[in-house]
Protein backbone atom coordinates (compact mmCIF):
# COMPACT_ATOMS: atom_id res chain seq x y z
CA UNK A 1 0.00 0.00 0.00
CA UNK A 2 2.91 2.53 0.88
CA UNK A 3 4.62 1.43 -2.66
CA UNK A 4 1.15 2.70 -4.27
CA UNK A 5 1.40 5.70 -2.81
CA UNK A 6 4.87 6.43 -3.08
CA UNK A 7 4.20 5.61 -7.05
CA UNK A 8 0.94 7.92 -7.38
CA UNK A 9 3.62 10.63 -5.43
CA UNK A 10 6.37 10.18 -7.63
CA UNK A 11 4.50 9.56 -11.18
CA UNK A 12 2.24 12.99 -10.33
CA UNK A 13 5.18 14.84 -9.43
CA UNK A 14 7.35 13.85 -12.36
CA UNK A 15 4.50 13.78 -15.04
CA UNK A 16 3.89 17.54 -14.11
CA UNK A 17 7.60 18.45 -14.06
CA UNK A 18 8.43 16.54 -17.22
CA UNK A 19 5.10 17.43 -18.80
CA UNK A 20 6.13 21.59 -18.77
CA UNK A 21 9.54 20.65 -19.54
CA UNK A 22 8.13 19.19 -22.82
CA UNK A 23 5.74 21.95 -23.35
CA UNK A 24 9.13 24.40 -22.93
CA UNK A 25 10.75 22.56 -25.87
CA UNK A 26 7.61 22.11 -27.66
CA UNK A 27 6.83 25.74 -27.79
CA UNK A 28 10.17 26.74 -28.75
CA UNK A 29 10.16 24.31 -31.62
CA UNK A 30 6.43 25.76 -33.41
CA UNK A 31 8.10 28.89 -32.10
CA UNK A 32 4.90 30.04 -30.30
CA UNK A 33 5.10 33.18 -27.71
CA UNK A 34 2.57 31.56 -24.92
CA UNK A 35 0.46 33.92 -23.01
CA UNK A 36 2.06 35.75 -20.22
CA UNK A 37 0.46 33.79 -17.14
CA UNK A 38 1.68 30.46 -19.47
CA UNK A 39 4.93 31.37 -19.91
CA UNK A 40 6.02 32.47 -16.34
CA UNK A 41 4.61 29.23 -14.89
CA UNK A 42 6.63 27.31 -17.53
CA UNK A 43 9.88 29.24 -17.41
CA UNK A 44 9.76 29.45 -13.11
CA UNK A 45 8.75 25.06 -13.08
CA UNK A 46 11.50 24.18 -15.54
CA UNK A 47 14.42 27.15 -15.25
CA UNK A 48 16.27 25.19 -12.07
CA UNK A 49 17.22 22.25 -14.30
CA UNK A 50 17.38 23.31 -17.73
CA UNK A 51 19.46 26.64 -17.54
CA UNK A 52 22.46 24.07 -16.03
CA UNK A 53 21.53 21.57 -18.60
CA UNK A 54 22.21 24.33 -21.20
CA UNK A 55 26.16 24.39 -20.48
CA UNK A 56 25.94 20.94 -21.16
CA UNK A 57 23.48 20.98 -24.28
CA UNK A 58 23.51 24.71 -25.54
CA UNK A 59 20.20 25.24 -27.44
CA UNK A 60 20.42 25.96 -31.11
CA UNK A 61 17.10 25.95 -33.34
CA UNK A 62 16.30 23.55 -30.61
CA UNK A 63 15.72 23.19 -26.86
CA UNK A 64 17.59 20.22 -26.60
CA UNK A 65 18.05 21.06 -22.73
CA UNK A 66 14.53 20.86 -22.63
CA UNK A 67 13.87 17.13 -24.01
CA UNK A 68 16.75 16.03 -21.96
CA UNK A 69 15.55 17.29 -18.55
CA UNK A 70 12.56 15.81 -19.54
CA UNK A 71 14.10 12.52 -20.32
CA UNK A 72 16.10 12.93 -17.10
CA UNK A 73 13.01 13.84 -14.79
CA UNK A 74 11.48 10.42 -16.22
CA UNK A 75 14.84 8.64 -16.05
CA UNK A 76 14.91 9.58 -12.14
CA UNK A 77 10.91 8.97 -11.23
CA UNK A 78 11.46 5.23 -13.07
CA UNK A 79 14.94 4.84 -10.97
CA UNK A 80 12.52 5.31 -8.06
CA UNK A 81 9.44 3.66 -8.60
CA UNK A 82 11.38 0.61 -10.00
CA UNK A 83 14.59 0.47 -8.69
CA UNK A 84 14.91 -1.84 -5.58
CA UNK A 85 12.23 -4.03 -6.95
CA UNK A 86 14.29 -4.77 -9.97
CA UNK A 87 17.94 -4.98 -8.46
CA UNK A 88 18.46 -1.70 -10.24
CA UNK A 89 18.12 -3.40 -13.93
CA UNK A 90 19.57 -0.05 -16.17
CA UNK A 91 18.63 -1.80 -19.13
CA UNK A 92 14.80 -2.78 -18.07
CA UNK A 93 15.18 0.60 -16.46
CA UNK A 94 16.30 2.71 -19.60
CA UNK A 95 14.00 0.65 -21.82
CA UNK A 96 10.60 1.98 -19.28
CA UNK A 97 11.81 5.78 -19.35
CA UNK A 98 12.19 5.60 -22.80
CA UNK A 99 8.41 4.45 -23.17
CA UNK A 100 7.38 6.81 -20.60
CA UNK A 101 8.94 9.64 -22.10
CA UNK A 102 6.64 9.27 -25.48
CA UNK A 103 3.78 8.15 -23.33
CA UNK A 104 3.99 11.32 -21.48
CA UNK A 105 4.60 13.15 -25.22
CA UNK A 106 1.77 11.45 -26.88
CA UNK A 107 -0.44 12.15 -23.79
CA UNK A 108 0.38 15.77 -23.56
CA UNK A 109 -0.86 16.17 -27.66
CA UNK A 110 -3.86 14.21 -26.48
CA UNK A 111 -3.99 16.60 -23.63
CA UNK A 112 -3.85 19.68 -25.89
CA UNK A 113 -6.08 18.23 -28.73
CA UNK A 114 -8.85 17.92 -25.96
CA UNK A 115 -8.07 21.47 -24.80
CA UNK A 116 -8.84 22.75 -28.41
CA UNK A 117 -11.85 20.68 -28.96
CA UNK A 118 -13.37 21.90 -25.27
CA UNK A 119 -12.16 25.62 -26.37
CA UNK A 120 -14.07 25.39 -29.79
CA UNK A 121 -17.09 24.02 -28.17
CA UNK A 122 -17.09 26.44 -24.91
CA UNK A 123 -15.55 29.69 -25.97
CA UNK A 124 -13.02 29.95 -29.29
CA UNK A 125 -12.22 33.59 -28.20
CA UNK A 126 -10.23 32.45 -24.78
CA UNK A 127 -7.35 33.88 -24.41
CA UNK A 128 -5.57 30.61 -24.55
CA UNK A 129 -7.15 29.20 -27.51
CA UNK A 130 -4.89 30.76 -30.08
CA UNK A 131 -1.97 29.19 -27.78
CA UNK A 132 -3.28 25.92 -27.64
CA UNK A 133 -4.36 26.17 -31.24
CA UNK A 134 -0.72 26.88 -32.48
CA UNK A 135 0.61 24.05 -30.57
CA UNK A 136 -1.58 21.34 -32.23
CA UNK A 137 -0.81 23.03 -35.69
CA UNK A 138 1.67 21.04 -36.66
CA UNK A 139 0.35 17.47 -36.17
CA UNK A 140 -2.75 18.49 -37.76
CA UNK A 141 -2.02 20.25 -40.90
CA UNK A 142 -0.65 17.33 -42.52
CA UNK A 143 -3.88 15.66 -41.58
CA UNK A 144 -6.30 17.72 -42.72
CA UNK A 145 -4.44 18.02 -46.40
CA UNK A 146 -5.91 14.41 -46.13
CA UNK A 147 -9.09 14.45 -44.52
CA UNK A 148 -11.16 17.04 -45.42
CA UNK A 149 -14.01 18.51 -43.51
CA UNK A 150 -17.01 16.68 -42.91
CA UNK A 151 -20.45 18.66 -43.09
CA UNK A 152 -18.24 21.84 -41.85
CA UNK A 153 -16.83 19.14 -38.88
CA UNK A 154 -13.02 18.72 -39.12
CA UNK A 155 -12.06 15.09 -38.15
CA UNK A 156 -8.13 15.81 -38.15
CA UNK A 157 -7.91 15.74 -34.44
CA UNK A 158 -10.22 12.39 -33.72
CA UNK A 159 -7.86 11.02 -36.18
CA UNK A 160 -4.92 12.35 -34.73
CA UNK A 161 -5.86 11.20 -31.41
CA UNK A 162 -6.35 7.48 -32.56
CA UNK A 163 -3.36 7.64 -34.12
CA UNK A 164 -1.24 8.64 -31.14
CA UNK A 165 -3.03 6.18 -29.34
CA UNK A 166 -1.82 3.21 -31.68
CA UNK A 167 1.71 4.78 -31.58
CA UNK A 168 1.85 4.60 -27.90
CA UNK A 169 0.87 0.83 -28.31
CA UNK A 170 3.34 -0.07 -31.14
CA UNK A 171 5.84 1.63 -29.21
CA UNK A 172 5.48 0.10 -25.93
CA UNK A 173 5.34 -3.49 -27.71
CA UNK A 174 8.57 -2.78 -29.75
CA UNK A 175 10.44 -2.04 -26.58
CA UNK A 176 9.29 -4.53 -24.64
CA UNK A 177 8.48 -7.45 -27.00
CA UNK A 178 4.24 -7.91 -26.52
CA UNK A 179 2.74 -6.33 -29.35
Amino acid sequence: MLHSIFTMIVNAVASILAGVMLLRFWMQVVRVRPPQSVGQFVYQLSDWLVRPLRRVMPGGRHDWASLLAAFIIVLLSVIAILGLPTGFDFKLILLVAVERLFEWICYGFMATLIIEAIFSWVNPYAPLAPFVRALNEPLLRPLRRIIPPLGGVDLSPLVLLILLQIAVRVVSGLLFGAV
